[in-house]
C-alpha cells in the first residue's frame, strides 16, 4: 500500500527520496550550510513542510554513515512529526565527533520513515496484572 504525503518546499532543496527500491527511509536533505563543532548541536532546516495523513506519523532518524564516519547524530531520535504539524521540518543535529563537521546544502542529513499509528484510550486502574517479568528492566535479564 502506498501512502501519499503532501510536500511543500519553502526553499530550493532536493526532494526527499528513497536511495534504493525497498528502503524504509526517505533521505532528507539540508537546506542550509553550517558547521557543527564537537559536542555542538544546531537546528538544521530541511526546507520542507509535509502533511502526514491522519493515522500516520513521520519519524526522523539519524543516518548511520554520518554517525559512524563523523559522529554526527540527532539529539531527539526518533523525532516524531504528527499528522497535524504543518511547520518546516528541522533536524536537531549534534556532533559527537572530535572534529568540526560541515553540513553542506543538499547533503543527506537524516532519514524519514512514515509509520501507521494507533490511538489508545487510557484506563486508570489501582494495580496492573502480574507477569513473569514484573518490574525488571535496565539489564535485569543479564548481559
Amino acid at each position: 500500500m502506498v501512502v501519499t504525503v503532501q510536500l511543500c518546499k519553502i526553499t530550493d532543496v532536493k526532494t526527499p527520496s528513497y536511495a534504493h527500491e525497498g528502503d524504509a527511509g526517505l533521505d532528507l536533505f539540508a537546506a542550509e550550510e553550517c558547521v557543527l563543532k564537537p559536542l555542538e548541536r544546531k537546528l538544521v532546516s530541511t526546507g520542507i513542510k509535509i502533511a502526514v495523513p491522519k493515522g500516520y506519523e513521520a519519524q526522523i532518524r539519524p543516518r548511520s554513515g554520518l554517525a559512524l564516519n563523523h559522529g554526527v547524530s540527532i539529539v531527539n531520535t526518533p523525532g516524531t512529526i504528527d499528522a497535524g504539524y504543518r511547520g518546516v521540518i528541522g533536524i536537531i543535529a549534534i556532533n559527537l565527533g572530535q572534529q568540526d563537521f560541515k553540513v553542506e546544502k543538499n547533503m543527506k542529513i537524516a532519514q524519514m520513515i512514515i509509520n501507521k499509528v494507533e490511538q489508545v484510550a487510557i484506563e486508570e486502574v489501582q494495580e496492573l496484572d502480574s507477569t513473569s517479568r514484573g518490574a525488571g528492566g535496565f539489564g535485569s535479564t543479564g548481559l
